[in-house]
């Protein structure tokens, strides 16, 4: 039988979306383990810029990627603007994969472990 665990002891941990709901759960509960957390502010990175995504996974090498972060808003804004939500997002997501698999070549740090997390909204058209 494959052993699917993967050991966070000595890893850095990279919460993306620390500040939301789910991400600050995550980080409640990885604080009862022996890793460091790494996690960063709308305010300092964009998350919807690839560039920036990649950017910084290169100067703090995360080890584990657990991808919580989306725009998130309330039923009015979700349905007032439901393309630039579902564009912002998929940009975030796109951007916390890419990064987590592939690094950028040989001199990277390839994180070996990645947790998407996502929401899909389906409606009805009459």
């Amino acid at each position: 039988m494959l052993d699917s665990t993967f050991d966070l002891r000595g890893k850095r941990v990279w919460v993306a979306g620390h500040r939301g709901m789910v991400g600050s759960a995550l980080c409640r509960r990885l604080g009862a383990e022996d890793c460091e957390l790494l996690t960063v502010g709308c305010e300092i990175q964009d998350l919807t810029r690839q560039a920036q995504v990649e950017d910084w996974a290169a100067a703090n090498k995360p080890e584990a990627v657990f991808g919580a972060a989306a725009k998130v808003g309330g039923i009015l804004a979700n349905d007032s603007q439901p393309a630039e939500f579902i564009y912002d997002n998929l940009a975030v997501q796109t951007n916390n994969i890419d990064v987590a698999h592939r690094s950028g070549g040989a001199k990277a740090h390839v994180p070996r472990f990645k947790l998407h997390l996502s929401q899909v909204r389906t409606a009805a058209h009459g």
